[in-house]
């Protein structure tokens, strides 16, 4: 495990996805390796989420295994132990510019509702109105980080606004 050796050298986190599932599974062993090596304090974990048959679900391996763990707020209130805020990737509309995952979202914001971590989204927004959408359902409580939808990479969001705006 190399993510102590990123704490040392002054990282604030450590980003972590594939280090804790395998078969399909969270292995707990090693999230407890990683909060004992670092602080629960230090880790960022990086959950990308899929739909099936009408229920999320944390997949892994580009995207393409999905794993036993559905994502609901117990998830998210279990797992919260082990570190000090979340991303989540939806999925379904990574990289689309075709707008947020309103669902998704909503579990999401019920989650802050029972967790004092911070939440960060990712997938789809490619507006201003995506991002208001985004902040109505969820109260504000969420975060979210923008991608493909900035204009340096083809998107209708001018990055230089969204830095005014969210400074």
């Amino acid at each position: 495990m190399n993510a102590p050796s990123y704490i040392e050298a002054g990282a604030s986190h450590v980003i972590v996805t594939s280090y804790v599932f395998k078969d399909g599974e969270i292995l707990f062993d090693n999230l407890k390796a990683l909060r004992y090596a670092v602080g629960a304090e230090h880790v960022v974990l990086d959950l990308s989420a899929r739909t099936l048959n009408g229920d999320y679900y944390v997949v892994t391996d580009k995207w393409q295994k999905f794993t036993n763990v559905r994502v609901t707020p117990a998830v998210f209130e279990h797992l919260s132990e082990y570190c000090d805020e979340f991303l989540i990737h939806g999925v379904d509309v990574e990289g689309t510019r075709h707008g947020i995952d309103e669902k998704l979202i909503r579990i999401l914001g019920d989650t802050t509702k029972s967790i004092q971590k911070p939440i960060t989204y990712a997938g789809g927004i490619n507006t201003f109105k995506d991002i208001e959408q985004l902040e109505l359902l969820t109260d504000s409580r969420i975060n979210f980080t923008v991608g493909s939808g900035l204009d340096l990479y083809g998107g209708k969001i001018p990055y230089k606004e969204l830095v005014k705006l969210y400074k």
